[in-house]
C-alpha cells in the first residue's frame, strides 16, 4: 500500500525534483519568466523534471489547457498510479496545474527562472523547488 511506503516514495506522482530544499524566489538564478514568457516557452511544449535520483519526469503542457505526464520510464508503477491528466493555467506570471489524481487532486502554481538557453528552475508555492528541461513542441 501507498502508506507504508517512505514519505518520500508516497511524493513521487508528480513533480520528482521536490526533494530539493525550500528556496526564495529571491534565491533562485536567472531571470524570472512572465505570463507571456510562460505562454510563449512553455506551453505547447513538454518539459522534464530533473529527478531526483537520476532521470527525467515528463509533462506536456497542451494548449488545449490540458497536462498530462508519466512516470514509467522511472519505473513508478510500482509505486504510484504512473500517469495522470489534469488542467494547467496561468495565474498572474506562475504557471499552475491540477491532476485528477497526483497530489490529492490539489491545485498548485509554480514561479519559473531562466537558468539557461532551454533550462529552468521551479518553486512551488509551497517553498519546494526543482530544475526542468524544456523539450520539443507536442
Amino acid at each position: 500500500m501507498l502508506t507504508r511506503l517512505p514519505p518520500l516514495l508516497r511524493t513521487l506522482p508528480l513533480c520528482l525534483a521536490l526533494a530539493a530544499p525550500a528556496a526564495s524566489p529571491a534565491a533562485a538564478t536567472g531571470e524570472a519568466y512572465s505570463a507571456r514568457d510562460i505562454e510563449r516557452q512553455i506551453i505547447g511544449k513538454r518539459i522534464y523534471l530533473a529527478a531526483p535520483l537520476g532521470g527525467e519526469f515528463p509533462l506536456n503542457y497542451r494548449r488545449s489547457g490540458v497536462v498530462d505526464g508519466s512516470g514509467e520510464a522511472l519505473g513508478l508503477g510500482r509505486f504510484i498510479q504512473p500517469t495522470d491528466t489534469g488542467k494547467w493555467w496561468i495565474r498572474g506570471n506562475r504557471l499552475c496545474q491540477q491532476f485528477t489524481t497526483w497530489y490529492k487532486g490539489a491545485p498548485m502554481c509554480f514561479e519559473l527562472y531562466r537558468t539557461g538557453d532551454r533550462t529552468l528552475k521551479w518553486i512551488r508555492d509551497n517553498g519546494q523547488t526543482g530544475t526542468a528541461r524544456i523539450g520539443g513542441e507536442i
